[in-house]
């Protein structure tokens, strides 16, 4: 059996540029890539450990709203995700267990396909499933 592997955290942060002066504290030497998801109104930061990424989320006033609609706009840490090598198949598996994406999922993602589902009862936590994409595997 293959251990789940987490692809990422995401952090909702109110502002990126401190964030990222916190983070590069903290995290000394791990490389820094940023992305601007347009369509979604974020800006993204994101430090790559040894074991996990660490994401941090701006949202911006651009964008038809989805990131802040689907993730809400607390800050902090916000999701979880879990890397898996079949996004469709995974789905399948979780929809045979009655769990459903959120509407408009899958889709792209900051680093490939991902579909966030309805935050978890139970822990609070709001999950995301990431295929990333070819250039983002391992990490």
């Amino acid at each position: 059996m293959t251990l789940p592997r987490i692809d990422h955290i995401g952090i909702v942060v109110d502002d990126l540029e401190a964030s990222i002066a916190s983070m590069q504290r903290m995290l000394r030497g791990a490389p820094l890539v940023r992305r601007s998801i347009p369509d979604a109104g974020l800006e993204v930061a994101e430090f790559t450990t040894a074991n996990l990424v660490v994401e941090l989320l701006k949202y911006t006033d651009d964008g038809d709203g989805f990131g802040r609609a689907v993730m809400g706009s607390d800050r902090g840490v916000n999701h979880l995700s879990l890397a898996v090598d079949d996004l469709d198949a995974a789905l399948a598996g979780l929809r045979a267990q009655g769990v459903e994406p959120a509407d408009g999922f899958p889709r792209r993602g900051a680093h490939g396909r991902v579909a966030f589902l309805p935050r978890d009862a139970d822990t609070g936590l709001l999950f995301e499933l990431c295929q990333p994409d070819a250039a983002d595997k391992p990490r």
